[in-house]
């Protein structure tokens, strides 16, 4: 399933995170996935939430830069091998990875995880055919 991601661009300077994690709070934003890359001067900040446009606007408002894209989230059986079994299946296709990380969900015996593909779409495809593509928005956005 195809949901949206908001990257964040931080200064990488203390208290920066904490701010921006604080305006979401403040505004009662939902975090339910978060990934922090960061360089010598700039951190980028991902983020899955409740209400991704409002989640924009308010950060938007302190001024730092957001911008807000597809990712694919993916729910596979929660066993030594899911993740395995999924990488598998997009490299037979030559689908590439370009970042990943683990989520929080609420679906019982499942992991969920959030993926940015050279080919998203084509990998949304590939995994719905099979028993990793039904992910239900509430499980990602915790409505």
């Amino acid at each position: 399933m195809l949901i949206k991601q908001l990257s964040v661009f931080l200064e990488n300077k203390q208290g920066k995170l904490r701010a921006a994690l604080q305006v979401l709070a403040d505004k009662g934003v939902n975090i339910s996935a978060l990934s922090l890359a960061d360089t010598s001067d700039f951190g980028i900040l991902r983020l899955i939430v409740d209400d991704p446009e409002k989640a924009k606007e308010v950060l938007t408002e302190t001024g730092v830069v957001v911008l807000i894209s597809h990712v694919l989230a993916i729910a596979m059986d929660d066993v030594p091998g899911g993740m395995a079994e999924i990488l598998h299946q997009l490299a037979d296709a030559e689908l590439n990875i370009e970042y990943m990380y683990a989520c929080v969900g609420r679906q019982s015996g499942k992991a969920l995880t959030i993926m940015r593909l050279d080919d998203t779409k084509r990998a949304e495809e590939l995994l719905s055919k099979g028993k990793h593509g039904q992910v239900n928005p509430s499980d990602i956005y915790r409505l």
